[in-house]
């Protein structure tokens, strides 16, 4: 077909139509004309799809990868410290006296409990030595004091009940459940633990002059 190559797509099929009426049989054309003229024309039509750009493909934003649960927060004071600072245990400010302080590290600090991890397994494996006997809940020797947040205790078989109203928990099988915890550790001297602690383990022994 005789037409510009930059012929508009109508301009394009307005010619067709044309020749291709001319080059009918029944218009004094022939079969073999009509072929060409057809033939033309999808080759003409492809080449323009051909060049024609792509059409842009729609982008699906990759979600953001799942780092899983987040452990729980938690801000330890060692119970050992209050004599020598003055503080009670039912201070409502006592963690952040202890904040102000300056305390070493092994006294009061924080740490992160990841999933899965016990309070003590946590403490163990940031290089802290917490109290512990048994660990499976039949001792007091890993007791804490929840001053804020939940400790779960899945298999608790020695704490009273009044114990656990006033928010003593054991630290070998206490899972945190809260985003954030505030626990005293090292409570052996509280009333009513003595009787249900066990033969010291590496905490009381390394600290049996304190």
């Amino acid at each position: 077909m005789d037409i510009d190559p930059d012929a508009s797509e109508a301009d394009l099929r307005r010619a067709y139509r044309e020749r291709i009426i001319e080059a009918h049989p029944d218009h004094g054309g022939s079969a073999a004309e009509f072929q060409r003229v057809r033939a033309a024309y999808e080759a003409a039509k492809a080449g323009r799809e051909l060049e024609a750009p792509p059409e842009e493909e729609e982008i699906e934003e990759e979600p953001e990868p799942d780092d899983g649960p987040e452990g729980a927060h938690v801000e330890y004071l060692n119970y050992a410290v209050l004599d020598d600072h003055g503080w009670d245990v039912g201070d409502s400010d006592l963690f952040g006296k202890a904040g102000d302080a300056d305390l070493d590290p092994v006294n009061h600090g924080k740490f992160v409990v990841e999933p899965g991890e016990s309070l003590l397994e946590a403490a163990e494996n940031r290089g802290f030595a917490w109290p512990y006997a048994c660990r499976g809940g039949a001792c007091a020797n890993c007791a804490v004091a929840v001053v804020e947040g939940e400790l779960e205790m899945p298999a608790d078989t020695i704490l009273p009940p009044e114990m656990k109203a006033h928010g003593i928990r054991l630290s070998c099988n206490g899972i945190p459940v809260t985003d954030e915890m505030k626990v005293i550790y090292n409570i052996k001297h509280l009333p009513g633990l003595d009787e249900l602690r066990l033969p010291p383990r590496p905490f009381e022994q390394a600290h049996a002059s304190d």
